[in-house]
């Protein structure tokens, strides 16, 4: 499975390491996944996602009515 984010499709960016002499080599940056299990009462049940942190506090901000909606836009496989 990819390192993205199922709710916000984030995914991994690239950049450089600085060392202190200024040496300048190629790294990825990766998103701070977790994988979570949610109760979403329009399912009735209990939907594992990959999300990212920031998906993660929109959807405790919003409630998991954005998740359902999100999950129905996107047709996001859930088990």
């Amino acid at each position: 499975m990819s390192r993205r984010c199922q709710v916000t499709g984030k995914g991994p960016i690239s950049g450089h390491s600085i060392s202190h002499a200024h040496n300048k080599t190629k790294r990825r940056f990766l998103p701070n996944l977790q994988k979570k299990r949610i109760w979403v009462k329009e399912l009735n049940r209990f939907v594992t996602v990959k999300l990212s942190t920031n998906a993660l506090r929109t959807i405790s901000k919003n409630g998991t009515g954005e998740l359902a909606k999100m999950i129905r836009e996107k047709k996001i496989k859930v088990r």
